[in-house]
């Protein structure tokens, strides 16, 4: 018998992978973690995990600790893993499921404190809330680089166990200078869909994925930044249009409240 169509397509990338032998694959969850089918690598190089937020609740629980718990399966014994500013009880949750698996878990700096008073850092996706993406990518592509004997990134300390650091449940990992080549990256990254404008005509639309209430807050941000900062053009000749899209068992009324 077929396996469902999500699990079907990540036996189906797990096989291209192998078969291409790519150096490095970064593979995302589908919902949640702990039982999720892209949960059977036993010793990835290392984990995320980025914002929290409600969704697939029937499936992850209605409560952030709950959905906390669920992303924590993730963990792996003696692999490092990465999270960003969370909330506190959610963080807890995190930090409890990292010692039960015996995984060091580091918080990532704020992404300003990467600049370290130089230039800064560009990034090709717009939005506020990309930034912290960018320093948990950057975290994550620290320690594959290191696991490939790179130096001077700056070295990750043992967390001990039970340690709470300067008042932190977890452990903040130390920033460093990124590279040349990470700096390239983080200002040429694309992603169609997400926080995209696509003038056509007299229409302009703005697209994005956004569908929970704390990435369309975030999506509510960037299109007041993007679209209403700008000066419209004399004649009201240009229609904007933010395209609005949920699927499943979302809270479709409460979604479109925060856009209104």
């Amino acid at each position: 018998s077929m396996p469902a169509y999500f699990r079907f397509l990540t036996i189906m990338a797990f096989h291209v992978f192998l078969q291409e032998k790519v150096d490095l694959a970064v593979v995302e969850v589908g919902i949640g973690g702990a039982y999720d089918c892209t949960n059977i690598i036993r010793a990835p190089v290392v984990c995320g995990v980025s914002s929290l937020g409600i969704d697939h609740t029937s499936i992850l629980g209605d409560t952030m600790e709950k959905i906390a718990w669920q992303k924590g399966g993730i963990f792996k014994p003696g692999v490092p893993a990465f999270t960003v500013a969370q909330p506190d009880r959610p963080l807890e949750v995190l930090r409890d499921r990292a010692q039960e698996r015996e995984c060091p878990l580091y918080l990532c700096p704020e992404l300003d404190t990467f600049e370290g008073g130089c230039q800064a850092l560009e990034l090709g996706l717009a939005g506020a809330h990309q930034r912290s993406n960018a320093a948990l990518a950057l975290q994550l592509a620290r320690t594959w680089l290191q696991r490939r004997g790179c130096r001077g990134l700056g070295e990750l300390k043992e967390v001990l166990p039970g340690a709470e650091l300067a008042g932190r449940p977890v452990p903040l990992a130390p920033a460093f200078q990124p590279t040349d080549a990470m700096i390239q990256g983080l200002r040429d990254t694309e992603w169609l869909g997400r926080t995209q404008v696509l003038p056509h005509g007299p229409v302009t639309w703005y697209l994005d994925g956004a569908h929970t209430t704390s990435s369309v807050q975030a999506c509510v941000r960037w299109f007041h930044q993007a679209a209403l900062n700008q000066d419209k053009p004399h004649d009201g000749s240009e229609v904007r249009v933010l395209l609005f899209n949920a699927t499943g068992d979302r809270d479709t009324a409460a979604l479109l409240k925060l856009l209104l």
